[in-house]
């Protein structure tokens, strides 16, 4: 039980003293960075997705 109250505890002490948390503005600026990124992704995507149904279509009215 020692140990884990140690590791909590240590724990704590470094959330608080030695991690290094971004600033509000560069967590903004992430933030819209990986959901502009994920926007492009899925419209390319959907954009294959699209190709590939059109081009199955075709093949499969042909017989």
């Amino acid at each position: 039980m020692a140990k884990i109250v140690e590791f909590f505890k240590e724990s704590y002490d470094e959330m608080l003293n030695k991690v290094t948390w971004p600033k509000y503005t560069e967590l903004q600026s992430s933030s819209i960075l990986v959901l502009v990124a994920s926007l492009i992704f899925a419209l390319l995507i959907g954009l294959i997705d699209l190709g590939f149904d059109n081009a199955l279509q075709l093949f499969y009215n042909e017989f």
